[in-house]
This record gives C-alpha cells, structure tokens and sequence, in this order.
C-alpha cells in the first residue's frame, strides 16, 4: 500500500508537518518495503487553495492513505471523494508515522479543521 505523510523534508528521518495544504513535502511511502518518493508541495505558497491544489497532487500519485496533522475542509472534501483513507499523524518522525499506520494505532481523521490552520504568524513559510 502506498500512504502519503505530510513532511518537513525529504527522508524519512524527518519530522510529520502537522500542515497538509502547507506542508514542506509528502513522503509517498510504500508501507511493504519502506520505499518512498519524494513529492515536493507546490501548492504550499500559494495565496489561496493550497488545501484543495496538495489534494489534487496526492491523488495523482495513486495514494491509498494519507497521514497528517490538520485537513481543511474543502482538501478533506477533495480526499474522501476520492475515497483516500484519512489518519492523524503522531509526533515524530515520517518512519514512526508509518509504523504506527501498519500497526493499526493511528485514528482516523473524520471531521475536518478550519481552513487556513495551516498559515500562522509566518504566512505558511517557515
């Protein structure tokens, strides 16, 4: 199965992003070998739509899960459309994240949060 994580980089080392529309990158992480890609999020400076345009990317890749910290309502609505199956991250690392996801100990997201949870002070840049 493959599952995207929400990431603050490139490795699996790396920490969850708590954001999904601005997160750094997903990790599309084959959850049989610990394989991954890399897919850096473009829609992360984007003014407005981040959201709905980091959903669209993800459901190019074929995902089938997706770990992260916060949905906004209209990428949530983009994502359970597409029947992607939806789980809040842990804090720690990308590869604690997928462990805990092939053990069965992540829950599932089912309501979204508020759109723009993702901007704080610093306007999605970090």
């Amino acid at each position: 199965m493959i599952v995207a994580v929400t990431s603050a980089g490139s490795t699996l080392e790396h920490e969850l992003d708590p954001r999904f529309g601005r997160a750094e990158s997903f990790l599309l992480v084959d959850t049989e070998t610990m394989t991954f890609t890399v897919l850096d999020n473009q829609a992360r400076a984007a003014s407005g739509g981040a959201g709905i345009a980091a959903a669209q990317a993800v459901l190019d890749h074929k995902v089938q899960a997706l770990v992260t910290g916060h949905l906004g309502p209209n990428a949530m609505a983009v994502l359970k459309d597409a029947d992607i199956e939806l789980y809040h991250g842990i804090t720690g690392s990308v590869r604690k994240n997928v462990e805990a996801f092939k053990q069965g100990s992540l829950i599932k997201i089912t309501s979204s949060g508020p759109a723009h949870a993702g901007m704080g002070r610093h306007g999605g840049h970090r």
